[in-house]
């Protein structure tokens, strides 16, 4: 009576050397099994690995550089175009609109070689927060100021 184990036993002669395995080891390899329950279901069980070729890989990052390098454009343009507004002196007698495109400059020089994509995403939507917040004070603060001219107009009358 021949067992399931024996039925199944492949003959060492089928075998072939492979990177030095002699025939001894072979089947020593084939009936001992893994040494862990690790060992065996890496051998066994299906990885579900996305594999992407380095093509793949190197177009993922380049699109990923494009969109935060557009991004951090697209801020430093709104930046320029929102100092455009600032155009009364500091106590040096500097245009602040100067003032604030150059601290603008140094800020982004410092973060120009940032790697981290949170840490990018976060000076980006700092950035424009900031942006967005001076230019609603500049506004209410405008309007109040034509609030109390119109207050003093109306009083002159």
């Amino acid at each position: 009576m021949t067992t399931n184990l024996q039925k199944w036993r492949v003959p060492l002669s089928l075998l072939r050397r492979y990177d030095g395995v002699s025939a001894h080891n072979a089947r020593r390899l084939l009936h001992d099994g893994p040494d862990t329950v690790e060992e065996l279901l890496d051998r066994h069980v299906v990885k579900k690995e996305k594999h992407l070729d380095d093509e793949e890989e190197e177009l993922l990052n380049r699109r990923r550089l494009t969109t935060t390098r557009r991004e951090a454009l697209c801020l430093y343009r709104d930046i320029l175009r929102a100092t455009r507004f600032f155009m009364w002196t500091d106590s040096r007698g500097v245009l602040w609109r100067d003032v604030l495109r150059e601290n603008a400059r140094k800020e982004f020089e410092e973060a120009r070689f940032e790697t981290d994509p949170e840490v990018v995403t976060r000076l980006l939507i700092g950035g424009h927060d900031a942006v967005q917040s001076a230019l609603d004070k500049l506004a209410e603060k405008q309007r109040q100021q034509i609030q109390k001219e119109r207050g003093r107009g109306g009083d002159q009358q």
